[in-house]
């Protein structure tokens, strides 16, 4: 082979890196947001409450208006859905399914705030099924084919069963089906909301570090 061959100026890593962007800063200042906003949303909400119940009572029960400030979990909802379509956003390097469903979830979540369950009981529970759903298939739909780390399908596949198993379980707590008749509706609900809000930060922090090839 002679120097001025193409084949001797082929070079995989030239090729690799505009394949592999890493997720800007904001999409990582997103990815925070969520969870804090979720987590900080019902805490803060359940603290301002007289009296509540966070092991029974769902976190939907907090944006409803017998309570003393609904519009924090409201609220609290509606940036987590703000900050996971930003965040989907960024994440290039996800296939467009993977991003597509985690946009999915951000826009039902932020209907779940826009629709109170006391009011619109049913657009509630369509928009909540559907971003529990939505936020539980992603990991899955996220993996890529000779991916590696949280974008490999022995990582992401699993994730989403996980997901989905919790989603499952808190469904069979608010149905009033399982052994204790619901009374850990609200705890299994925040265990799903809380891994499923978490869940775009461990990628995006992930891909951030993740050192690119030189």
């Amino acid at each position: 082979m002679t120097a001025g061959s193409p084949r001797s100026t082929w070079s995989p890593v030239r090729h690799a890196l505009p394949d592999a962007p890493r997720p800007p800063w904001w999409a990582l200042v997103s990815s925070v947001v969520a969870p804090v906003a979720m987590i900080g949303g019902w805490t803060l909400s359940q603290a301002l409450q007289p009296s509540f119940d966070p092991v029974r009572d769902t976190i939907s029960d907090l944006a409803t208006a017998g309570m003393v400030a609904p519009w924090v979990m409201g609220a609290g909802l509606a940036v987590t859905g703000i900050a996971h379509c930003v965040t989907a956003s960024g994440l290039r390097e996800v296939p467009v399914a993977g991003r597509a469903f985690l946009v999915l979830g951000g826009l039902a979540t932020f209907a779940v705030a826009m629709f109170p369950s006391d009011t619109h009981s049913q657009l509630h529970g369509i928009s909540a099924a559907v971003g529990f759903g939505a936020l539980g298939l992603w990991p899955a739909l996220a993996a890529r084919r000779g991916g590696q780390g949280v974008l490999s399908a022995k990582v992401a596949v699993p994730v989403s069963v996980v997901l989905l198993a919790l989603v499952g379980v808190f469904v069979a707590e608010l149905q009033q089906v399982t052994p204790d008749d619901g009374a850990l509706t609200g705890f299994t609900e925040r265990l799903v909301a809380g891994a499923q809000s978490l869940w775009p930060l461990v990628v995006t922090f992930a891909l951030r570090r993740r050192r690119r090839p030189v």
